[in-house]
């Protein structure tokens, strides 16, 4: 089983039950439209990047990898962002997600 980060962890023991469900909704949520989850996968990561979050690129770029995207995949969602988010909040951005990718 994955190690869950520690801020995540303490997330979980405090709150789970609540958790549980927006984990809920999310899948509701991928599930309930015509996008594959993959690419549900993809929209959710370059959301995260775009709010310069680490932990939420690090998150979906494990989820994306698990639903079937390749690095590359993962690398060109991130470089689409370069026009709307700008070149700095993208190469954070690809700095988180190698550091899923080198795992």
């Amino acid at each position: 089983m994955e190690k869950l980060p520690k801020n995540f962890r303490k997330l979980k023991e405090r709150y789970g039950p609540i958790l549980e469900k927006l984990e809920e909704a999310g899948a509701m949520l991928r599930e309930a439209g015509p996008i594959d989850g993959k690419t549900a996968h993809l929209i959710q990561l370059a959301a995260a990047a775009a709010l310069r979050s680490e932990g939420a690129v690090h998150s979906h770029a494990k989820r994306a990898v698990k639903a079937g995207a390749g690095a590359e995949e993962i690398r060109h969602t991130i470089m689409l962002l370069t026009p709307t988010i700008g070149f700095p909040t993208v190469a954070a951005a690809m700095s988180w997600a190698e550091d899923v990718l080198e795992e």
